[in-house]
């Protein structure tokens, strides 16, 4: 019997430990050491985030707060931490009064009670706030860093979980103390995200001034908001050109928050003059900076008609001369070199009656029915008509009106076939002759203008209300706050500002004029 149960157990044996080999590690047993790049991130940020720090050997790990959405969660969700920090306040307020009663200290003892109280008091702790979705740990889409100084492996860990929340919205930064290597290695990572559009940075200054970076050209946010960040007059500057230059503009931002700065007039001379070819920004905050009358001036100005500077016509005409070449070898790229046709010169506009003329139209229409006439014989029809027209005015008009002229008929030529495409406002085709100037009709695409708290006066109100009374309703400005400002409110001119501005505003009429920044705080 001993032999047949010998016998059995060195059977069982290879069968046992192929089994446990298929059946993986058990409790008791290790699992092979990891390094910080070979994670893979789960998209949990509850694992995630103190897995990686763990990895990085930290000794202080923050915790990790998920909340669910309201509608999931009970009542006291939202509004029991809301009640939780009141009574925090009503407690520490008794028992500053309990402690004057008791020891009927002076003034000066009562600011050394409340100081000895706070210095009690414990500060929290670091904590990274998860906003989930739904109830899928895995949906977070808001991250939240509030209070607490994020170093070089917080940012790390950070930036390795980004691309592995997939349902990502938002990320905000609060007194995080991020410097400028921090923040353009997040933004290298964001730009890879699929949903993150949304960034706050506010109360973090950064040492190099980088905050221009994150609404460059190629930038995917949408919403940014940098208050409270100390931005001075040159990071106003460096903010005016990544918002739009003659050449280049951010296409994507559609809020952009500087509120509770240090921005003058000259920064927002700067910020007018990246709003007078931004096409994209929709809502803009400057409220409770320095600016004064000069920098509202500008402000103002671009709201309503203003005249191209000489850079911006030069730049006009070079991009209709482009693009008329590149149409034409569109267009005639079936054709021999030396049959392309060429760019009209100012002096052919000026061709006299006669002959030469009828020559010129009959070669015309033989080269060139054939093949953009089936294309599109209405632009034909239009180009014809307008050399006509040109032709004329060459003789009663200048050099000056005959460029006007061919600008007017390259860009009409060239926006007919470019519905789908964001024209640069710089050939938009409400672009007018007066005086010798370029008008263009200002920026329309500005919805919200927030000046609040500033340094401006009763001088450029006038301004203001001429801007908003040419936009009238070929769109503009919805909402433009003023309050808080150095004139009274019953001023007749800010009066009327109101009125008007009252029969666009989509928030409601009757509320407070506190802003959210100051219901925020700064």
């Amino acid at each position: 019997m001993s032999r047949k149960r010998q016998k059995e157990k060195a059977d069982k044996a290879p069968a046992e430990d192929e089994a446990s080999k298929n059946a993986g590690p058990t409790p008791n047993e290790k699992l092979p050491a990891q390094t910080f790049d070979e994670y893979q991130c789960s998209g949990n940020v509850k694992i995630d985030f103190p897995g990686l720090c763990s990895l990085l050997k930290m000794k202080n790990i923050p915790t990790v707060s998920a909340k669910q959405p309201a509608s999931s969660t009970p009542e006291t969700e939202g509004g029991g931490r809301e009640a939780e920090v009141k009574r925090k306040w009503s407690n520490l307020r008794d028992r500053l009064r309990k402690q004057m009663r008791l020891e009927k200290i002076t003034k000066s003892g009562a600011a050394a009670g409340y100081r000895s109280i706070l210095s009690n008091l414990k500060a929290p702790k670091p904590c990274l706030q998860v906003e989930l979705e739904n109830e899928d740990p895995h949906s977070a889409k808001n991250l939240k860093v509030s209070g607490w100084k994020v170093n070089e492996q917080i940012a790390r860990v950070l930036q390795k979980m980004l691309l592995s929340l997939s349902k990502l919205q938002s990320l905000q930064f609060w007194q995080a103390g991020l410097t400028d290597r921090m923040v353009i290695s997040l933004m290298n990572t964001i730009s890879l995200c699929s949903n993150l559009r949304a960034v706050k940075l506010e109360g973090n200054p950064l040492p190099e001034r980088s905050y221009h970076l994150l609404l460059s050209e190629d930038s995917v946010l949408t919403h940014l908001s940098l208050r409270n960040n100390r931005i001075g007059d040159e990071d106003a500057r460096l903010i005016g050109l990544a918002l739009s230059t003659t050449r280049s503009a951010n296409k994507n931002l559609l809020s952009l928050n500087l509120a509770f700065n240090s921005i003058g007039d000259v920064g927002a001379t700067h910020i007018a003059q990246g709003l007078r070819l931004n096409r994209a920004l929709l809502f803009l905050s400057l409220s409770n900076n320095q600016i004064g009358d000069p920098g509202a001036a500008h402000l103002a100005a671009i709201l309503g008609e203003f005249a191209l500077t000489h850079e911006e016509v030069v730049e006009r005409r070079k991009m209709l001369l482009e693009r008329r070449q590149s149409s034409s070898l569109g267009v005639d790229s079936d054709q021999p070199a030396d049959q392309l046709p060429s760019v009209a010169s100012s002096t052919s506009l000026s061709v006299s009656k006669g002959d030469s003329k009828g020559k010129k139209k009959e070669t015309s229409k033989k080269d060139e029915k054939p093949a953009a006439y089936k294309e599109n014989p209405k632009s034909n029809k239009k180009s014809s008509d307008n050399k006509v027209s040109q032709s004329k005015g060459g003789k009663q008009g200048g050099k000056e009106k005959q460029l006007s002229a061919q600008e007017d008929t390259s860009s009409t030529d060239l926006n007919e076939g470019e519905s789908l495409e964001k024209v640069n406002p710089l050939l938009d085709q409400s672009v007018q002759h007066r005086d010798g100037d370029l008008i263009l009709p200002g920026n329309r695409t500005l919805t919200s203008l927030n000046l609040a708290g500033n340094r401006i006066t009763e001088k450029s109100l006038p301004l203001f209300l001429t801007s908003l009374e040419m936009q009238g309703e070929g769109g503009g400005l919805l909402r433009l706050c003023l309050q808080r400002n150095r004139f009274p409110p019953e001023c007749e001119c800010y009066v009327k500002i109101k009125q008007l501005m009252a029969l666009t505003d989509p928030l409601e009429k009757n509320n407070s004029e506190q802003t959210e920044e100051e219901e925020q705080g700064a």
